[in-house]
């Protein structure tokens, strides 16, 4: 009976901690910082191609539009090609946040000390991968790129779990959502400020400030790694784990959904038509719109930037007022309209302004409500490994879609292809959302009903 008493008491205090608004919130903070720096570090390169392609005698490391292509999937190529992704929600179901996050984060400081290494050393040759003939600086700076690309994705799916872990039943979709604008603070402070510190200093620098933002996330997810620990004092194994424990079952419980068939394809397409191409949209603004190199950079940050304020307030909406698929194809139009707006033979900056401008609003609405939908139709229990499932099946999409990209810029350099490209990409994110709203109505998924009413 004594045994009992003390278990309940200690039972109160560990919901106690979950149910307190400065705990949670402090929670949010520190892990979103971690995946705020992973975003800056996967985007730092991105405002740098101009500078890769310019010879060596000139600063550059004389990479083709073909090696930059190559290099901006190369993040994706572990991930997809061998399964670890995948694999990665297994060890998050199987050993927990706290692991799993902190060998996501030590992943990435390794993936990008070899990617410095490949940019700085200077290094003769090629390597033959597959139909690519790649320079030697290309081969060992994607090699670090795929490996920071394992612990950005485990971070991904390891913040999503950790968010529904301490936000059910409270402030879900808000709470994501700034966590999501951390995240695109993170890029778009990369796609600022890369390019001038390269020019100022070196075409390393950005990536030693990088590799030591890295190295803040880190120390940020082991300040969170204590304060979870406390919600798991006085339970017992099966008290706390029993219902995350990996089953085998659970995959085929959410191969089985139509819902997250529709949620994975639809991050497929509609992820493929923005991460790629902010990758791509800093020479874009040069090549095609005139802009200077020192400021490109900022041109294509302002699609990043918007998504701060206005990703928490349609999470906030969602949260309040439900229409979260609505919300989810509103975005996917706006997205695709302005893809094709690239495309038309227009070269004034103003419009490439407002264009981006349009972006934001898109890249906002969508994912804000799109992610805390996956709760409403996957399981608890099933919800790391379903995360890992979309976060696999999507980085198939950002793996070929550069590469398809970089290869229509050498063909087509006024970029009106690879505009087309993602125009069409995005305009298949909007035919799958609308048949996710019939799905939802048929079924009963609650998409549609505001998340405060549905969490209580």
């Amino acid at each position: 009976m004594a045994l009992h008493v003390i278990l309940s008491e200690r039972s109160k205090k560990v919901k106690r901690l979950n149910d307190s608004p400065v705990a949670r919130w402090t929670v949010l903070f520190i892990v979103a910082t971690a995946m705020m720096m992973g975003y800056f570090v996967n985007d730092v390169m991105s405002p740098l191609e101009t500078l890769l392609e310019m010879p060596r005698s000139q600063g550059g490391l004389g990479w083709t539009p073909s090696d930059y292509g190559f290099f901006s999937g190369a993040g994706s190529f572990i991930n997809v090609f061998l399964l670890m992704l995948f694999f990665s929600g297994i060890i998050l179901d199987k050993t927990g946040i706290r692991f799993t996050g902190t060998l996501a984060c030590s992943l990435m400081v390794v993936g990008t000390i070899i990617k410095y290494y490949g940019v700085t050393v200077p290094m003769d040759g090629t390597i033959s991968f597959f139909e690519f003939q790649l320079p030697a600086s290309v081969a060992m700076a994607s090699l670090g790129f795929a490996i920071f690309g394992v612990g950005y994705e485990m971070t991904g799916i390891t913040v999503s779990k950790a968010m529904v872990r301490w936000f059910k039943g409270h402030e879900l979709a808000l709470a994501m959502g700034i966590q999501l604008a951390m995240a695109r603070l993170g890029t778009a402070a990369a796609l600022s400020l890369s390019a001038p510190i390269a020019r100022h200093f070196s075409l390393s620098a950005p990536l030693l400030v990088a590799l030591s933002f890295l190295i803040i996330g880190l120390l940020a997810f082991l300040v969170f790694c204590v304060m979870d620990r406390r919600m798991d004092i006085g339970s017992s194994r099966q008290q706390s784990d029993v219902s995350d424990e990996f089953r085998w079952s659970d995959i085929g419980m959410t191969l089985h959904s139509s819902g997250f068939w529709l949620i994975t394809l639809f991050c497929v397409l509609f992820y493929s038509a923005v991460s790629p191409f902010l990758k791509f949209s800093t020479r874009l603004m040069v090549i095609k719109y005139g802009v200077d190199p020192d400021i490109a950079g900022f041109f294509s940050s302002i699609a990043p930037f918007g998504t701060i304020l206005m990703t928490p307030l349609f999470g906030l909406v969602y949260d309040r007022y439900g229409k979260g698929v609505s919300i989810v194809i509103t975005g996917a139009l706006m997205l695709t309209a302005v893809h094709f707006g690239f495309s038309l033979p227009m070269h004034s900056s103003t419009i490439a302004i407002a264009l981006m401008v349009i972006l934001s609003i898109g890249y906002s609405m969508a994912p804000a409500a799109l992610w805390p939908c996956v709760p409403k139709i996957i399981p608890l229990k099933c919800l790391g490994t379903a995360y890992s499932m979309i976060f696999f099946i999507q980085n198939f999409g950002r793996a070929i879609i550069p590469m398809l990209v970089g290869r229509a810029n050498e063909s087509d350099p006024t970029y009106t292809s690879s505009m087309l490209i993602f125009g069409f990409t995005a305009l298949g994110a909007v035919a799958v959302a609308v048949t996710m709203l019939m799905v939802d109505h048929r079924k009963g998924y609650g998409l549609q009903l505001p998340n405060i009413t549905f969490s209580h």
